[in-house]
């Protein structure tokens, strides 16, 4: 599978920033305010966000690879 540069900028950016916040910014606030399923939202969340970026780490790896690239 190949993504284009912009398309894989974007999920990393999800992967990294956006996933993260919104499981933190739900926990918090189910916390404070009584959220309902607050425990289950941010396991969900955090699993989804492990799953994508596995799958980055495999695209860089795979991307590496095939361009001669060095592992960091």
């Amino acid at each position: 599978m190949t993504l284009k540069n912009e398309t894989y900028d974007k999920l990393k950016w999800i992967a990294q920033i956006a996933l993260p916040a919104a499981a933190t910014l739900y926990a918090a606030l189910a916390g404070i305010w009584g959220l309902p399923h607050g425990t289950e939202i941010t396991g969900t969340i955090s699993a989804v966000d492990v799953f994508l970026g596995a799958l980055l780490g495999i695209s860089t790896k795979n991307y590496n690879g095939k361009e001669g690239g060095t592992e960091s």
